[in-house]
């Protein structure tokens, strides 16, 4: 199909930023050109991003249009706080234990930078992309968040009256999301989170969600319109690779203190303490920026023995451990809005067509995904004496050379069969 329509996408994680919330519209403007859509993908020129995986930019397509303008953010200049401390609230592991300057830090950012640090990029955005969008005939606009500042972005174009349609992508949910709790709200800046989410969901003229949990939940809000495109894997994902010799157990992507699941800990430490060949061969990876609170369960547990911290590592250099480890673990916060939270790691490790051990909320969205796939088992936090059984009955195989799972219905997630469910959805509201 020849390319005759303009999307412009308003994004905020762009290559060379690293961690999940690049993927997704990287790939959807990697693939949108096949079903008669050409991205126009609009940055900041400068940002401060908590990763940085260079190897992403090799994922770009060399002809892809990317706009991009400066932005200010709060964090260059908050030069008394160590950069280290910075990155890591932005990325989300706020620590339990917080120092004075850690809550101060904490204050700032809920209280006057809302809904989010990056809120100084929407005024000079909205002038910008104004003349932009007139000057280059666009009529569908797509911004992502979080950061939810960019959804502003979107609400202020539409106030302008450019003829344009704009939908809002919601990668994470808003004022429901876990840390939010966490950032020392004043009322009064809590109630304004509330009202600019509203702001935005009604302002929309379409909302795309990654879950169907987030999507009952904003329909509650708002008469907008929804839809549900989850993440995805793309096809170099699915290569196979030699497993390790040891009974690997691997955690990838960052591994936050409210994450920290004491059973598998005490579970791991009995089966060590039970099984002299169990205790030989078993091995931990922790895969990207993990809590202290973790490490320190994990020592606490008797386990340091058997980890293995890599820290963060690029996204390819990931994708090969999720294949090459006997074991993937999928931990999500033990909180009800944590519900609504599907893992795009869920969809990497389905790919990789390991046996995957999730531990998450009762009632957690992606455990119908993993289940239906027939690629692994769910627990919730009470579930230690079937976690452990079920860790016992993976070593049975891994000793017998039968650890192996083949999931089935899943090139429904590949990032090129959801980017044609994206493209028939922009379909409508180019029409419309």
């Amino acid at each position: 199909m020849s390319v005759q329509r303009k999307v412009l996408i308003v994004a905020y994680y762009w290559p060379p930023a690293g961690g999940p919330g690049v993927q997704r519209w990287l790939k959807f403007a990697t693939y949108l050109r096949e079903f008669g859509y050409e991205p126009i993908v609009y940055v900041p020129d400068n940002p401060t991003y908590p990763i940085i995986d260079s190897g992403l930019l090799q994922e770009v397509p060399n002809d892809i249009r990317i706009v991009k303008k400066a932005i200010s953010e709060p964090y260059k200049f908050a030069a008394w706080f160590s950069l280290k401390r910075t990155r890591k609230i932005s990325s989300g592991l706020i620590p339990k234990k917080q120092s004075l300057k850690d809550k101060i830090l904490l204050w700032i950012r809920g209280n006057l930078f809302i809904p989010d640090a990056r809120v100084l990029w929407v005024k000079p955005s909205v002038e910008f992309l104004e003349q932009f969008i007139q000057k280059e005939q666009i009529k569908l606009v797509v911004t992502t968040g979080p950061p939810h500042s960019l959804h502003l972005i979107g609400a202020k174009l539409k106030e302008r009256k450019l003829n344009v349609t704009w939908m809002a992508d919601f990668r994470d949910p808003w004022t429901s999301i876990g840390y939010h709790k966490d950032l020392l709200l004043t009322s009064w800046a809590a109630k304004k989170h509330k009202r600019l989410e509203k702001y935005v969901l009604d302002s929309a003229d379409h909302l795309l969600v990654t879950s169907s949990g987030t999507k009952t939940e904003f329909q509650a809000l708002t008469q907008t319109p929804i839809s549900v495109i989850t993440n995805g894997f793309d096809s170099y994902e699915i290569e196979p690779a030699p497993v390790d010799k040891k009974f690997s157990l691997a955690q990838i992507g960052s591994f936050l203190a409210d994450r920290n699941p004491e059973i598998l800990w005490q579970a791991l430490a009995e089966l060590i303490r039970e099984n002299t060949d169990f205790a030989k061969v078993f091995e931990l990876k922790i895969i990207g920026a993990v809590s202290p609170i973790v490490v320190d369960s994990i020592k606490k547990n008797g386990l340091t023995d058997y980890v293995n911290l890599f820290g963060y590592l690029p996204h390819l250099e990931a994708v090969k451990q999720q294949r090459a480890s006997q074991v993937l673990l999928l931990i999500e916060i033990d909180r009800p809005e944590s519900k609504v939270i599907i893992p795009g790691k869920l969809f990497e490790y389905l790919a990789a067509q390991r046996p995957i051990l999730a531990i998450g909320p009762e009632g957690a969205d992606f455990q119908s995904i993993l289940e239906k796939a027939g690629a692994g088992r769910f627990f919730n936090y009470a579930d230690k004496i079937a976690l452990k059984a079920y860790i016992g009955s993976l070593f049975s195989d891994f000793q017998s050379g039968n650890l192996v799972v083949k999931p089935f219905d899943i090139q429904q997630f590949s990032r090129r069969s959801l980017t044609k469910n994206l493209a028939e959805l922009l379909d409508t509201l180019w029409e419309s």
